[in-house]
């Protein structure tokens, strides 16, 4: 039987199976993020030049599992929690088919534990990108393509969902623009999944004999529509929560939501083109393709991300003016609760993600320029940017909202929660930051010891090198433990926070009281443009892009001098 109850702080109205599947989901999240989190310290203790804890093989071993960990079940597992509370809860309706769902649960769950066995094993060092002739144990590939079958039927439960919604008439007029953002997410990852399948199933089967060969070159240019495109899931997701959480902090309605939904559809249309910027140096694809995709699609999806970044504080902005916050250009920002947890990660996201995790990635889709850096650790240091400052940093502030609407539980260690956002986000800006420079100096981006000690013709690094890549140590130590903050205080309050009353259950689902702070969240509306802080924000954004992009100009003209 169908039950729903209305949460008595938030306002939201949750399903029963969808309920207990966004739990399991983001339960299983966390874990996923626990183990990433602990190979995490192998990976920057190894890399700071000075301490070099683990032996080479070690290693890799550590780095393949702590990046598909994070980058794939960490994340994955979160963002199909967000789907069905982005469906169901949002859109007041029951889950589509709650017993598919259970089997894409349990399908996700036994690939992501098949693949961490087949890698600690030590026999499937191959860097998430397992790259071809370079060969995986059989597991470790039959385990990602479970994992990713599962993800797919979870899409399709998300897609049936709101085919149930539409039907019972639970909502009026558009779908509210957090739920188009997941639709927006689950498009893109059902192609992104559809290309995975292609590439590892024929790369399974030749793992046990069955295959003779995969084109390298072949598996390159498909995996990539792969694993750039995982990413822009991610973009869409957490892009997705930002507006969730300015409606829930601020009751900020969108400013224009035609311009934010026409935004999420250029995603669809230009992000997956964007993984050309992997793929200048192949030399299976044609010049033309690789200038059309780097120098023309790719700024359309760059396109859609500024106009996020524009609007999302501004409806802030707008919301906090209407407050009566209007003294100056940026009192509305001074005044914000930056102790809120929520607010204040999502908000160190958006800078995060837009300064560093956008200009490098558009500098990065310069074909001479990603020449320059495309095997240094400045690639780590730029999609660091995108996926941890941008994405976990949302999951971890979405988190601290959902505790007591989603778990019913108080937030346990309040001061050490509204810390957390702070040492994590700021701690990983600079960690990106350096990472960068230390790239740009050319410091390998996948080799354990960048001196090569031992070696027959050592390189010598410049000192600037090495006192980077020991502060990308430091400030990665410095992350590492605002990401067990956040795990101490999700699993302590999750298992011990004083239990909160869960409101009422009802055998049908009943319209959110209009007062529900979260109530922006679930409607269709938008606000004027009355933010001129937010617009000398933009400005300073378009600025600082300028600036960098001359300065890689620069090097570059003093790499490649015209004789």
């Amino acid at each position: 039987m169908t039950t729903y109850r209305t949460c008595p702080r938030s306002g939201l109205q949750f399903e029963l199976q969808a309920e207990r599947l966004m739990i399991v989901n983001a339960v299983t999240a966390v874990v996923a993020l626990l183990v990433g989190g602990v190979l995490a310290i192998g990976v920057v203790l190894t890399r700071w030049p000075s301490v070099r804890w683990l032996p080479a093989d070690t290693f890799y071993m550590v780095l393949t599992a702590h990046g598909i960990d994070m980058l794939i079940f960490w994340i994955i597992f979160f963002e199909v929690a967000v789907l069905y509370f982005a469906s169901s809860t949002l859109l007041r309706c029951r889950l589509a088919t709650p017993q598919v769902a259970w089997l894409a649960f349990a399908l996700m769950l036994i690939g992501a534990v098949t693949n961490n066995v087949a890698v600690f094993q030590g026999s499937s060092s191959v860097m998430m990108t397992s790259y071809v002739p370079m060969m995986a144990a059989p597991a470790f590939y039959l385990g990602l393509i479970l994992f990713a079958v599962g993800a797919l039927i979870a899409c399709f439960v998300f897609f049936g969902t709101l085919v149930v919604a539409k039907r019972e008439r639970t909502y009026e007029g558009s779908v509210p623009l957090v739920t188009f953002g997941a639709i927006t997410a689950a498009i893109i990852a059902v192609f992104t999944i559809a290309s995975g399948a292609i590439i590892l199933i024929p790369t399974f089967l030749m793992s046990v004999g069955v295959v003779k060969e995969v084109d390298p070159l072949v598996y390159r240019t498909i995996w990539w529509a792969f694993g750039h495109s995982s990413q822009q899931i991610n973009v869409s997701a957490h892009i997705a929560l930002w507006y969730a959480a300015a409606a829930i902090a601020f009751g900020a309605k969108p400013m224009s939501e035609r311009v934010s939904r026409g935004a999420f559809l250029l995603y669809i249309l230009f992000l997956q083109l964007a993984s050309a910027h992997h793929l200048l140096a192949d030399p299976g694809l044609s010049t033309s393709w690789k200038v059309i995709n780097t120098s023309y699609f790719m700024y359309f999806a760059v396109l859609a991300s500024m106009i996020h970044g524009l609007t999302i504080p501004g409806a802030i902005e707008v919301a906090q003016r209407q407050k009566g916050y209007t003294r100056g250009l940026f009192e509305w920002l001074r005044k914000a609760p930056w102790g809120d947890p929520t607010f204040a990660g999502v908000f160190i996201a958006i800078i995060g993600f837009g300064f560093l995790g956008g200009i490098s990635g558009v500098m990065m889709g310069t074909e001479q320029l990603n020449m320059l850096i495309h095997n240094t650790i400045y690639v780590p240091g730029h999609f660091h940017a995108t996926v941890v400052v941008g994405t976990t940093l949302t999951f971890m502030a979405i988190t601290y909202f959902l505790i007591p609407a989603l778990f019913k539980r108080e937030v346990m260690f309040p001061k050490l929660a509204q810390l957390q956002p702070y040492l994590f986000g700021l701690s990983m800006y600079f960690f990106c930051l350096v990472m960068m420079g230390a790239g740009t100096l050319g410091v390998s981006r996948r080799h354990w010891d960048m001196a090569f000690q031992g070696a027959a013709l050592a390189y010598e690094w410049p000192g600037a090198a090495y006192l980077m890549m020991g502060l990308v140590g430091i400030a990665g130590i410095a992350a590492i433990v605002g990401g067990a903050i956040y795990i101490l205080v999700t699993v302590a309050s999750i298992l011990f926070g004083k239990r909160l009353d869960a409101g009422q259950p009802s055998p049908k689902w009943t319209p959110v009281p209009r007062a529900a702070p979260t109530v922006v969240a679930q409607t269709y509306g938008s606000a004027g443009f009355a933010a001129p802080g937010t617009f000398v924000l933009a400005m300073v954004f378009l600025v600082s892009f300028v600036l960098y992009y001359f300065i890689n100009w620069k090097y570059l003209g003093q790499l490649w001098g015209l004789s």
